[in-house]
C-alpha cells in the first residue's frame, strides 16, 4: 500500500474512532507517532524472543504456541456461530463492553431464536461446524443453555464442535455432567472475572473433553499470570487464549482510569494489552511450559470473524456468474461497451461451449457479466472492465430497499438475506486488470508478493489484510 493510500485509510479510521467517542475523544490517551514507532519495535522484539515455537496463523493475525483449539480453528475458517443465549452477567468486569443486565432472547448475527429447534435448523441450513454458547453468563439460565445445546447436538447433520464461555461462578458438579451429556465439547473460563481462582476449572478438567482458559491480557495482572501459567498446565488445562482489551463508549470510564494507550483501528485497541499477551507467550516459551497459548488479537476478530460471517450469507445469495472474495464480499465482474461487440462476445462464448450460467448480458445489452473463471476467454478490446462488490446481510425482516432472498430453515422459521452494494463500478485499467486477475486466480500465492498493489481500491474487498495491527 503506498503512503498516500495508507494515510487516507488511517485518517478514515481515526475520524470514525473520534466520532464514536464524541466530545470525550480528545481526553483519551491516543498513541503518539513517536510512541507508535517505539511500540512497533518492542512488539517485533517480543515476537522474535518467543523463538522457534512461534506460529503465525490466519495471515499472521493470530500468533500462537502449540496447537490451536478446535474451536479457534473453526472460528478462523469462518464456520462458527456464536449464540448469545442471554444478556445478563453476575460479574462486573471493568473491561466489559456492555451493561449485561437483561436476560433477553437468544440471539446470533442479529437473528433471535426463542425455540432451540429453530436455532438447530439454522445451524444445519448454513452448514456451521462449530457452535459456541455465550452471554452474558450462560449459567444464569442453565435450563435454557442446556436446551439449546441438546437441540443442536441431537439434530446435527455433520460433526459439530460445541463450546461455552463462562466465568464459572455458577458451575457445579451436577451442571458439568449435564453439559457433557448435552454434547459440550469444550468449556472456556474467564478467570479474570473471579480473581484467577482455579476451583471451578478443576471441576471441569477430566469431565469436559477440552478445558480452555480464555482471558483478556490485563497489563496490571502480568506477574500474577506468569505465576498462574504452570498451575494451569499442572491441573490439566488444555489451552490458554489471550485476547486484547478494547475500548468502547460503555467501558471508556473504567479503562481510562488505568491510563492505557489507545490504538486507532476498526475497533479501538489497548496497546499495553497486546504487548502483555506477547510477554506471556514469551514467558511460556522461556520456561518451556507445555501449555498451548494463542493471542486472539482485535484485528483477527475484525478481519476473519467478519469475513466468515459474510461468506456464510453470500453463499446463499451469489449468482452463478458472480463469485465470493476472500473477504466474503460478492464480486460482480462485467465488460461494458458497445452492444454489438458484446453480442459477438456472447456468440463466441456459446461456440466454445462455455457454461452459459457463468455469463449473461445485462443493462441495455451494453453489459456482459461474467465469472472470473471465464477471464481468459474474454476479449477486452474496445470494452471497459468493471467490478462491483456487495455484502449479503442476514435480516429478520425484509427492508424492501434491496434485492432479497427468503431462507426457510424449517417449516416455522424463516430469515431473509439482502444484497447490499458496498462499492459500485470500479473500472480497471490494463495494469489493474493484470493485478486483479493475479489476485483472483492466486489469492494465497507468492505471486502477490511481487505485485505492485498500490492504490487499488478493489484490494479492501478482495483480500483479508495480513499481519497484526498497525500502530497509529
Amino acid at each position: 500500500m503506498n503512503e498516500q493510500r495508507l494515510a487516507a485509510c488511517r485518517q478514515q479510521l481515526v475520524s470514525a474512532n473520534l466520532a464514536e467517542f464524541g466530545h470525550t475523544a480528545d481526553r483519551l490517551n491516543w498513541i503518539s507517532p513517536a510512541g507508535a514507532r517505539a511500540a512497533q519495535t518492542e512488539r517485533g522484539e517480543r515476537l522474535h524472543a518467543i523463538g522457534p515455537g512461534l506460529r503465525l496463523a490466519y495471515k499472521a493475525t493470530k500468533p500462537h504456541i502449540g496447537p490451536l483449539s478446535p474451536g479457534c480453528r473453526i472460528c478462523g475458517e469462518g464456520d462458527w456461530s456464536c449464540l448469545f443465549v442471554n444478556g445478563k452477567c453476575n460479574c462486573r468486569c471493568f473491561y466489559c463492553p456492555s451493561s449485561q443486565d437483561a436476560i433477553g432472547v437468544p440471539t446470533t448475527n442479529r437473528m433471535s431464536f426463542t425455540r432451540p429447534v429453530d436455532y438447530a435448523a439454522y445451524v444445519n441450513h448454513f452448514g456451521f461446524r462449530g457452535i459456541s454458547i455465550s452471554g452474558g453468563e450462560p449459567l444464569l439460565t442453565p435450563a435454557l443453555t442446556l436446551r439449546f445445546l441438546q437441540a443442536v447436538d441431537q439434530s446435527k447433520k455433520r460433526p459439530l464442535h460445541l463450546w461455552m464461555y463462562t466465568n464459572g461462578t455458577l458451575l457445579t458438579v451436577d451442571l458439568v455432567k449435564k453439559l457433557r451429556a448435552a454434547g459440550l465439547n469444550e468449556i472456556r473460563f474467564d478467570l479474570s472475572a473471579v480473581a484467577y481462582d482455579l476451583k471451578k476449572v478443576r471441576l471441569a478438567v477430566g469431565q469436559i473433553p477440552i478445558v480452555t482458559v480464555e482471558i483478556p491480557a490485563i497489563p496490571e495482572d502480568v506477574e500474577l499470570l506468569k505465576e498462574l501459567l504452570p498451575q494451569l498446565k499442572a491441573i490439566g488445562v488444555d489451552h490458554l487464549n489471550l485476547h486484547q482489551l478494547r475500548l468502547n463508549p460503555f467501558n471508556r470510564d473504567q479503562l481510562d482510569k488505568r491510563n492505557y494507550t489507545y490504538l486507532h483501528g476498526e475497533k479501538v485497541g489497548v496497546l499495553e494489552s497486546e504487548l502483555t499477551a506477547l510477554a506471556l507467550m514469551q514467558h511460556v516459551a522461556d520456561l518451556n511450559i507445555e501449555l498451548p497459548v494463542n493471542y486472539c488479537a482485535s484485528v483477527f476478530q475484525q478481519r476473519f470473524q467478519r469475513a466468515g460471517a459474510r461468506r456464510k450469507s453470500a453463499r446463499l445469495m451469489v449468482k452463478p456468474h458472480e463469485s465470493i472474495t476472500e473477504s466474503g464480499f460478492i464480486r460482480t465482474l462485467a465488460v461494458v461497451g458497445d452492444p454489438d461487440i458484446l453480442s459477438r462476445q456472447a456468440a463466441r462464448m456459446t461456440r466454445h461451449g462455455l457454461n452459459p450460467q457463468w455469463w449473461t448480458i445485462g443493462g441495455r445489452n451494453d453489459y456482459m457479466y461474467f465469472h472470473p473463471q471465464l477471464w481468459e476467454h474474454v476479449v477486452f478490446d474496445g470494452l471497459k472492465v468493471m467490478v462491483t462488490y456487495s455484502e449479503a446481510l442476514l435480516c429478520p425482516h425484509i427492508s424492501y430497499h434491496r434485492t432479497f432472498k427468503e431462507v426457510r430453515v424449517n417449516s416455522e422459521k424463516r430469515l431473509f438475506i439482502e444484497k447490499q452494494p458496498v462499492v459500485s463500478e470500479i473500472y480497471l485499467d490494463e495494469a489493474q486488470r493484470t493485478r486483479f486477475i493475479s489476485i483472483v486466480a492466486h489469492p494465497d500465492s507468492h505471486v502477490l508478493q511481487n505485485l505492485d498493489l498500490c492504490g487499488d481500491r478493489f484490494l479492501d474487498y478482495e483480500l483479508i489484510q495480513p499481519g497484526l495491527q498497525d500502530y497509529f
